[in-house]
């Protein structure tokens, strides 16, 4: 065989009946297996060529992790997660990787560290799930950080876990931070600025503003956002000055955090603004909308150009009444209150704008008074999806306890299809009343026909969220009823499967924290 390796490689491509390797003869299946054969030989001939590498130094040892160890129940339970167990759910069987965030979570609060054998599957996931990133690189702990320094894959590890473990470290040090702000990876340096705005915002801003001009523009975007942690009236010169800064999004977020700051100035102006465009009629609210966006309304943030569909004045009045203090509308009305203010009809159709204005201003200025305002009775005909959208961001504003409640009556009064959105902003586990009322509401959609994956981003959500101790009263549901007289052909046996599916979930939750108790 006289063939190169190229040329070899040259006729497996193209074939051998349109070219041979030299010293291949015959017919064209005997020329095929004489190139097997070749590729062969030249194979052995390339393994026996290679010189050994130089051994290079042998790497640093990984830091320690003082952290208990896992119960064995639990590890095996981790290794069944990760490996693939319960990967395809069939029949009953719960899905454990729907659980695995919520099993991360539970580990990480008890304070476990991870079973080094089981650090590559884990970062594995962590890089294919940014959902479950945070609590899997915090229970890793840092002989992920050392894995990944040694493989270019986990790399992510070190600019999201490192960065973290670097801003704990810098926080306490000025000098530290200040090596770090000036020599550190960008995640790094966005996880110091988090992390100082926690326990010293006016350094965090001042160590901001010693780099701020020679900062990118998509970089001073991302530590613009990490100012809205620790917020306070101190900001508002930096922020101010950053209303005339080059990238049109720095403006924009910088007039959105002086905005959710009620005595700035720029919230004065807005309120100015948008007193000029709304004001109390003996019929009700009247809107003057704006018929030009100026150049000191651009400066302060309010966008120009109206998004496709949407007129202009109704643009700029929304982004007005957005950014105004919502203390604007008592001293506007007479010390109305917000629930007087929003029962105030609204003349000429603009009641649609002006509502989802105030909406979007009580979730910047995390108002609870105006929330319950907006939000209304959860009884009340209709709900208020069709006035306000998703109500969930206002929901996400009141306590726990009475977001749970109001949710639980809303569910009990118009059932789940809108409902949704709603559920995924309550607090887990779901408290009792939202609970019952949850598996109440999927058992009279069974009773009135529907098939069970109508509800399926519900049970999804149950299977995660209800209490576990509620697994009795949904094991009573899982006995196939009587076909209702109009309902879908085969749908009880259906919701029976899923009833049962959600059982044994809510049983294997509780086993699983069991397991996750200290010896």
């Amino acid at each position: 065989m006289d063939g190169t390796w190229e040329d070899l490689v040259g006729s497996a491509l193209l074939g051998t009946e349109r070219r041979r390797p030299s010293g291949v003869v015959g017919d064209a299946q005997e020329a095929a297996v004489g190139l097997l054969d070749a590729a062969a030989v030249g194979v052995v001939r390339r393994r026996a060529g290679l010189r050994p590498g130089v051994a290079g130094p042998r790497p640093r040892a990984a830091a320690p992790d003082p952290r208990p160890p896992l119960p064995g129940s639990a590890r095996r339970r981790l290794e069944m997660m990760l490996t693939g167990g319960g990967r395809n759910r069939q029949g009953t069987a719960p899905n454990l990787l729907e659980l695995l965030p919520q099993w991360l979570a539970t580990a990480r609060a008890r304070g476990y560290a991870a079973p080094p054998a089981l650090l590559p599957a884990l970062l594995d996931v962590a890089r294919a799930r940014t959902d479950l990133r945070a609590d899997a690189l915090a229970f890793a702990g840092p002989r992920a950080l050392w894995l990944a320094e040694l493989n270019p894959e986990w790399k992510f590890a070190l600019r999201s876990g490192g960065g973290a473990v670097g801003a704990r470290t810098a926080a306490g040090d000025a000098a530290a931070a200040g090596r770090l702000w000036e020599e550190g990876l960008f995640a790094e340096r966005v996880a110091l600025l988090t992390r100082l705005r926690q326990t010293d915002p006016s350094g965090a801003r001042e160590l901001l503003a010693s780099t701020w001009r020679s900062e990118r523009a998509e970089d001073r975007l991302m530590f613009m956002d990490a100012l809205r942690t620790g917020l306070s009236p101190a900001d508002e010169p930096f922020l101010e000055s950053s209303l005339a800064d080059r990238s049109r999004n720095v403006r924009s977020t910088a007039a959105e955090l002086l905005s959710a700051l009620p005595s700035s100035a720029l919230a004065g102006r807005m309120a100015a603004r948008a007193r000029s465009c709304v004001s109390l009629g003996p019929d009700g609210i009247t809107v003057e909308a704006p018929y030009a966006c100026d150049a000191a309304m651009e400066r302060d943030g309010v966008a120009a150009k109206p998004p496709g569909g949407r007129g202009e004045r109704s643009w700029w009045l929304g982004q007005l009444v957005e950014a105004a203090p919502l203390s604007t509308w008592p001293e506007r009305f007479g010390g109305r209150t917000p629930e007087q203010i929003v029962a105030l009809p609204v003349l000429d159709d603009w009641q649609p704008d002006l509502h989802a204005a105030w909406c979007r201003a009580t979730v910047r200025q995390r108002d609870a008074a105006w929330a319950r305002a907006l939000l209304g009775t959860p009884s009340a005909r209709g709900g208020p999806v069709a006035a306000i959208g998703d109500p969930a961001k206002l929901l996400a504003i009141l306590p726990a306890d009475e977001r749970a409640c109001w949710v639980s009556e809303f569910v009990a009064a118009h059932g789940l299809p809108e409902a949704f959105q709603m559920l995924g902003v309550c607090a887990v586990p779901w408290s009792a009343p939202l609970g019952r009322a949850v598996v109440d509401a999927l058992d009279i959609a069974r009773d009135g026909g529907s098939y069970p994956w109508s509800f399926s981003g519900v049970m999804g959500l149950a299977e995660r969220c209800l209490d576990p101790g509620s697994a009795e009263q949904v094991a009573l549901l899982s006995a196939a009823a009587e076909e209702p007289p109009n309902g879908s052909p085969g749908a009880s046996a259906y919701w029976s499967e899923a009833f049962q599916r959600l059982t044994a979930t809510l049983r294997l939750r509780a086993l699983m924290s069991e397991e996750l108790e200290a010896p």
